[in-house]
């Protein structure tokens, strides 16, 4: 089922994650909603490297609202880290759903 973020997304190749700028400003003001994600975002990382689980994540880059679906490899405090290094803000992403 897609909700409202995910059908305003575009979904591009995560192969263009690397060519992409983000602000510096967060997408969630809500602090109980960075913290939710966070921990969804951990989740993903443990998914992503014991079963290669994928998932879709929504973002919004300099221009607009994006989507991919990928493997997280790592979460950090400030970053995800996608294959081959690729980096996205986690203070960019708007949610994220296991499929």
């Amino acid at each position: 089922m897609e909700n409202s973020s995910t059908s305003t997304a575009l979904l591009i190749p995560k192969e263009q994650v690397a060519n992409l700028r983000f602000p510096a400003a967060e997408v969630l003001i809500n602090k109980e909603d960075r913290l939710k994600l966070y921990e969804k975002l951990k989740q993903a990382t443990v998914l992503g490297n014991i079963d290669h689980s994928k998932i879709r994540i929504v973002f919004e880059d300099n221009e607009a609202r994006k989507m991919i679906e990928t493997t997280i490899w790592a979460t950090g405090e400030k970053n995800i880290v996608l294959k081959h290094g690729m980096t996205i803000p986690i203070h960019r992403i708007v949610e994220i759903s296991f499929f």
